[in-house]
């Protein structure tokens, strides 16, 4: 399962940390910062475990996934390398396969060419980002034209606005509001990709209100609460690090928002996939050190990252608490439909978490000096 996949990865780790430890240490005390909440979230851990889940009761036959499980380089490898196959296009799929749909979710046009196909569906899509695709579908019915603000070559935004393409615009810019092609403003609606960063948002937002003072908000807030949490937190710890590191591909829309909020504070940050692409340069005169991770990044990453600055240059860990997450989903009723199918009773099984509550001790058996503190800032899910 994809738990011995990160079990193996630290194994990996554990021989790379001897290469790191062969370098010119310079040890001089660093703090290392790591933000909490950080890495995967709770839709991400539902997309990651259903694949692990059908590989477990599926061995042996093909399994493919409709563009990437999520946007990290490393998952998607690590499941490449047990079998999965990942396809940018339904017709790429064998008629009568199995078929995961990912945590982004896709278009109706695209269940309907799966359909056409006669494939198994299994949809992974992560439960905010449907809520995002029934108000699409909900105000549509009703006459209204939605403004879906977001990137417009993200998967997210491209299966969204498949739900109602001719009541749909994607506005990516401020700039881009006055363009838009507005019947009645008395029936607008807007409504966000859930990994933008709050503060795009919010400055869309504001140039969609004040040209029309009558749009309405989503029901509730689209952007995911994972998304909002870690960029809270490194709105509100950036400030005091000399630099920031955001471990997450470049492809990750939230790792990217996260880099760019850590900048925005007046601090140096990069977005790197792992340990592998840091620059000595980038340590010079710095003592402190933020490291996040977006929320398709596993845990092990981070590990590795802290590992390797430890031996570098010393120094302790001190987490930063700044939000308990709790929330969980449950298995898609796709998965469970394909369990019974296969003679397997989904019940007792759930999704797996594999939170950060474990560092302490990882930490500790790593003889690193570290210390937990909690931070206030605001509310969470």
């Amino acid at each position: 399962m994809y738990r011995q996949g990160v079990a193996a990865a630290r194994a990996v780790g554990r021989f790379f940390g001897g290469y790191h430890q062969a370098r010119s240490v310079k040890r001089r005390g660093m703090k290392l910062l790591l933000a909490n909440p950080r890495g995967f979230c709770a839709g991400v851990y539902m997309a990651i475990d259903v694949l692990d889940q059908l590989l477990e009761i599926y061995p042996d036959k093909p399994i493919y996934v409709l563009h990437e499980i999520v946007h990290n380089q490393h998952v998607v490898d690590r499941f490449r390398h047990r079998g999965v196959r990942f396809v940018d296009a339904i017709d790429e799929v064998p008629r009568r396969a199995v078929v995961v749909f990912s945590a982004h979710g896709v278009s109706p046009a695209l269940r309907r060419q799966a359909s056409e196909r006669e494939l198994t569906t299994i949809d992974a899509t992560c439960p905010l980002v449907t809520k995002v695709h029934m108000e699409a579908i909900r105000y549509a019915k009703k006459g209204y034209q939605i403004v879906l603000i977001g990137h417009a070559d993200h998967q997210e935004i491209i299966g969204t606005r498949g739900e109602a393409p001719e009541a749909i615009q994607v506005v990516t810019s401020p700039a881009q509001v006055a363009s838009l092609e507005i019947k009645d403003p008395q029936k607008l609606v807007y409504l966000t990709q859930t990994t933008l960063s709050m503060d795009e948002a919010s400055v869309i937002i504001t140039a969609l209100r004040t040209a029309y003072p009558q749009i309405k908000d989503p029901p509730s807030d689209d952007i995911c609460y994972a998304t909002t949490n870690r960029q809270k937190a490194v709105h509100a710890i950036a400030p005091e690090c000399d630099l920031v590191l955001v471990i997450g591909s470049k492809n990750s829309s939230n790792s990217v928002r996260l880099t760019e909020i850590a900048q925005a504070t007046g601090t140096s940050a990069h977005l790197i996939d792992d340990d592998s692409e840091l620059d000595d340069a980038w340590f010079d005169g710095v003592e402190t050190v933020l490291i996040t991770a977006g929320a398709s990044a596993p845990e092990d990453l981070v590990r590795k990252v802290v590992r390797t600055l430890i031996d570098s240059f010393g120094g302790e860990v001190e987490q930063r608490d700044v939000f308990h997450e709790s929330v969980e989903f449950g298995l898609p009723g796709t998965l469970k439909e394909f369990m019974l199918a296969q003679g397997v009773d989904p019940t007792g099984r759930t999704i797996v978490r594999d939170d950060a509550v474990a560092l302490d001790t990882w930490l500790t058996e790593q003889d690193i000096t570290h210390r937990t503190i909690q931070v206030t800032i605001g509310q969470s899910c």
